[in-house]
Order: structure tokens, then sequence, then C-alpha cells
């Protein structure tokens, strides 16, 4: 039995692994645009090396623009580019915590994962006890969707996005838990002056954390969940009745395809949606100067991906690389 139980946990621990691969910004699809891909979807065991933050990916040239306060959403699959809600976003009961924290950085495209400062904004860890359920099966229910809010006074800048999922079907053993993470590049815009206070990659975690080292196969009566608490957010209280299975994303409207290219770049068609989930209405962005036109004349030039105008912007409108394009009335951004 014991050769048996064995077995089924290796077969588990070497299936079903996933990687983050699409983000959504306020119910737009930004697809795999300003995502760091993982080089594979399998994951990371060690609390210690460089790769716990950002995975072994490199950078992307897409910096996705977002407003203070808007709602974005971190999507998981199992094998590459496959959107579909019949499969698990991540499966073989690799059940644990999802987690999403962020990181001020300069340029979002060149920031190494290692030696940047970074804060949690998100957490769902077991919000239920009866029976026990994960972040991860919530995840499942919802697609590999899973939606959080940027934080309203947070400072204008370059962040990195760090999601994560820790599997622990077989974290009873020193070195058991599995990593799953991918890091996305955004701009901030915002008049908020906010920088929550941060832990380093590799340093949050370690091997021996109670939510790391544990054994899931037994009935328990809360999970404590790995890392800082998030910022500007509470972790709900564990509860005593099931949690509801019922997808609050919108899953019927999933697309299948995944756009690549930034929203609001010159002549790009994005999946737009709105409500409780996506719609898959074709939006053509506009990359004509509107009526709203950069009210500043600061001079200086901005990074490629910095914002170079929109109604009440006061900074340089010139771009050192690119040309400065509308994503809206409010937010130009220089593209190439």
């Amino acid at each position: 039995m014991r050769y048996i139980l064995a077995t089924a946990a290796f077969i588990a621990s070497a299936a079903a692994h996933a990687t983050f691969q699409e983000l959504w910004i306020n119910n737009v699809d930004a697809g795999s645009s300003c995502v760091r891909l993982p080089n594979s979807n399998s994951p990371i065991t060690s609390v210690s090396g460089s790769d716990i933050a950002c995975n072994t990916a490199g950078t992307s040239k897409g910096v996705c623009a977002v407003n203070a306060g808007d709602q974005l959403t971190v999507e998981m699959h199992q094998q590459p580019g496959d959107r579909s809600c019949s499969n698990e976003a991540i499966g073989g009961d690799h059940f644990g915590p999802v987690q999403v924290y962020m990181a001020a950085v300069s340029d979002a495209t060149t920031a190494v994962g290692v030696s940047q400062s970074w804060f949690k904004v998100a957490a769902l860890g077991m919000p239920s006890k009866n029976p026990n359920y994960f972040g991860t099966q919530v995840l499942n229910d919802n697609c590999g969707h899973f939606t959080f809010t940027v934080p309203k006074d947070i400072a204008p800048g370059n962040y990195l996005v760090r999601a994560e999922v820790i599997a622990l079907h077989v974290a009873s053993s020193l070195g058991g838990a599995q990593f799953y993470v991918s890091c996305y590049q955004i701009n901030i815009s915002g008049s908020g002056s906010a920088k929550p206070p941060t832990v380093k990659f590799p340093g949050a975690y370690s091997a021996n954390d109670p939510g790391i080292l544990v054994n899931i196969h037994q009935s328990l009566s809360t999970y404590i969940i790995p890392g800082p608490t998030p910022y500007g957010t509470t972790i709900p209280p564990v509860a005593a009745t099931p949690w509801p299975t019922t997808a609050t994303w919108n899953t019927a409207n999933q697309p299948k395809t995944v756009p690549t290219v930034v929203p609001g770049s010159p002549a790009t068609t994005v999946s737009s949606g709105s409500g409780s989930g996506p719609t898959t209405v074709s939006t053509t962005v506009r990359t004509t100067t509107p009526t709203a036109t950069p009210t500043s004349t600061t001079p200086g030039t901005v990074a490629l991906y910095g914002q170079c105008g929109g109604i009440g912007w006061t900074g340089a409108t010139g771009c050192a690389q690119g040309t400065c394009h509308a994503v809206n009335d409010y937010y130009y951004q220089c593209l190439n």
C-alpha cells in the first residue's frame, strides 16, 4: 500500500504542471503581451534559488498600462496557449495557495526579479475547512483566473507583478512544495505615494515555513499562508461551510486565442469585456490623437512604455524611443 501511495504521489508530482500565461486589465484581454513566460511548465522546488523570484524567464518587450485601483486578472493553464476551460488550470490534485506580489522598478523590461523588493497584494490560501478547499481549487473553478485590485494609493511607475501558486500535494517532506511563478510587466498611472513594506525573493520563504512544509492529506482546521500580510486587503477567515464551486468568472466567454500585443498599441485588435467576465468582441484600438492632447511643456523625454501625455499629465511628452500614442484620453504611452 505504501508503494502504491508513493507511486501515485510521484505521478501526481510529474503531471499537470502549469504556468501563469495571460493578463486581463479591467476585463480587457492583454493575453501574453506583457508576461515573462517561463521556459517550461515545470515547478520551482527551492525557496533559496534565484528562480523563486520570476522563474526561468527572461524579460518581455511589452509593458501593460494600468491605473491605480484597476482590477487585474492573472490566468493560469497547464499547456502553453491552451485557454480551454474544459482542462483544469492546474490538475493532479496540486492543491495550495494562490498569491500575487508587486515590486516597484525603474524599468520593467530590464528589472531582475531577485534584485527587487516585493510586497504582497493578494492571497487565497484555504478559504474553507469543511471540507478543506484551497486557492488552486478556486482557480480551477474559474478557468485559471485570479483577480486582484491594484492598490489605489500606490505610487505611479513601472512595476513587476509576481503571480504564484504553491502546490502542496507532496509537501509533507522537506523540499516537496512546488512553486509555479510568472512575472508580468506593467506601468501604473495615478497620484498615489504609498510604498508598502517589502520582502526579498529569495528570502521571503523558508523551506520549514508551516505553509510550505505541511501535510495536506489530513483534515486541517487552518492553513498559514507563507509570506507577509497583503497590503491594502484582508484575507477572510477560514469558513466552516463548504466553499461554493460555482465560477465567478464568465467561463462561457473564455477566448481561445492569445493576444500578443499590448492593448493600446498601434493598429492592434484585442479581446475586450465588461461585467463579471470577458466577452470576445473585437475592438480596434484608436491610434490617432484624440481631442484631449498632452498639456505639458516639460522638457526631456520619456522611456519606452512610459507615460507621455493625457489629461492632467504634467511630465515630458517626448519619447526617447518610439512615438507617443493615445491609450485613452488620460493615458498616452511611448510605443514602437
